[in-house]
């Protein structure tokens, strides 16, 4: 009989930070991640990690990168707010890949955040005010990378200064939020809105749409996911941060939503199968109004070596398509096999971020998202959360855009400044 294998030391970076785990632990996760990302992303997820401890000083509200030389350079065009390790790893990086020049101005509630991205970034300043960005005309686009609650509000005031936006997911946590960003994205049509779900870019769903819409006729889509594991006091599990259903569940809600259409989606209904208490582990069977049906389960069991396990089946006329952690996908129409593997996971994250960079440069307004799309993937997650959280099914339908007109004209400017205070850091 094979002896148990000995747990006792095992390193769980729930409970610690990777920087402190031992060193044969740190030198098998760096071999796996440039197995699955490559050396240059490893890297910066390295380096993202330093950066969240360093401790910069900021005198006020403004430090002014010195060593940066061309501050007014026209390319300078980005603001980032919400410093954390997405925003340096993620947003920064990729930006950077494209153009040198892109950073303008960081904002974080914690300075040294704000500094030491600005810093490694060769931004021009860095600021725990956004009156400054907002205030800024050679700012143009605004990634927003901060706590779940405050997306919305930061959107809400860069559009209203006419800036665009890119706000990370989910962008709203709340029905009036919602409401309050859709009327202002109908009252400010000239500032463009770009959201954060990224697998739609991914060239293995793209492969997945052309296959799937080669037919006709309503979808059956299956998705598996196992989550990361986090700990029980952090703040994606806060009242108003909209816990792990719109912070990871909404991924694979939008991507299901993509697959059938926004035209063929509504009114559709969406039926829990897992205990209402439930705060990782999820199950949502959801039926559209084509007669396609979704079911995601999300399974958060402990800590998974690689992070998001992801596995798609989908059957739609005589095609069947298979997709594994966006790494590999496998197209089956009847005497028919295509296999598409990629040497790294193409999550579809760089193309979304410079898409967002290069329409608002050169003002391709076509590749903004528009009122209707962003009001129905939100009507979604929403209705997602609202069905877990009661235990019973709920019937969603597109009703959004003509409700926010009257009701939210006079919203209180408070309500926006309170949320946008507590905290404009994005998970580490």
């Amino acid at each position: 009989m094979r002896n148990k294998p000995k747990i006792s030391g095992y390193f769980s970076p729930v409970a610690t930070s990777y920087l402190d785990a031992p060193l044969g632990y740190k030198f098998k996760k760096v071999l796996r991640y440039v197995s699955l990302y490559g050396i240059g992303r490893t890297l910066v997820k390295i380096r993202g990690q330093f950066h969240m401890q360093r401790n910069y000083a900021m005198h006020g509200d403004l430090w002014e990168n010195a060593s940066c030389q061309d501050p007014l350079h026209d390319c300078r065009s980005v603001a980032i707010v919400g410093c954390g390790n997405f925003g340096y790893s993620g947003i920064a990086y990729y930006l950077a890949k494209q153009s040198k020049r892109f950073l303008r101005a960081t904002l974080d509630i914690d300075p040294s955040r704000a500094v030491s991205l600005c810093k490694d970034y060769r931004g021009a300043y860095a600021t725990t005010n956004l009156d400054r960005i907002l205030d800024d005309p050679a700012v143009r686009l605004v990634y927003i990378v901060s706590n779940h609650a405050s997306h919305a509000e930061y959107a809400i005031r860069c559009i209203e200064a006419g800036k665009h936006v890119h706000i990370e997911k989910p962008h709203v946590v709340t029905r009036d939020q919602l409401n309050r960003l859709l009327l202002t994205q109908k009252m400010h049509p000239k500032s463009m809105v770009f959201l954060g779900f990224n697998r739609p870019k991914s060239g293995h769903f793209k492969k997945v749409q052309w296959a799937l819409g080669a037919q006709s006729g309503p979808i059956m889509i299956n998705w598996f996911i196992a989550g990361h594991e986090i700990p029980a006091d952090h703040w994606y599990f806060q009242e108003s941060e909209g816990g792990r259903v719109l912070g990871n569940l909404c991924h694979w809600t939008d991507l299901s939503l993509e697959m059938v259409g926004v035209k063929r989606a509504f009114p559709c209904v969406i039926t829990p199968t897992s205990h209402a208490d439930a705060k990782s582990d999820f199950g949502i069977g959801i039926r559209f109004a084509d007669g396609s049906v979704a079911g995601i389960t999300f399974s958060v069991k402990g800590h998974l070596f690689e992070g998001v396990r992801e596995v798609l089946q989908a059957h739609r006329g005589d095609t069947l398509v298979r997709l594994w952690d966006f790494e590999e996908t496998l197209i089956e129409t009847v005497d028919k096999r295509y296999r598409f593997r990629t040497r790294h996971r193409d999550h579809g994250h760089g193309k979304n971020i410079i898409d967002s960079y290069e329409s608002a440069y050169r003002n391709l307004t076509g590749n903004a998202t528009n009122i209707n799309s962003l009001a129905a993937t939100s009507r979604l997650f929403l209705g997602v959360k609202e069905a877990l959280d009661n235990g019973k099914s709920v019937t969603i339908d597109l009703d959004y855009t003509s409700a926010a007109d009257a009701r939210h004209q006079g919203f209180d400017r408070s309500i926006s400044e309170k949320v946008i205070s507590i905290s404009a850091t994005a998970p580490p």
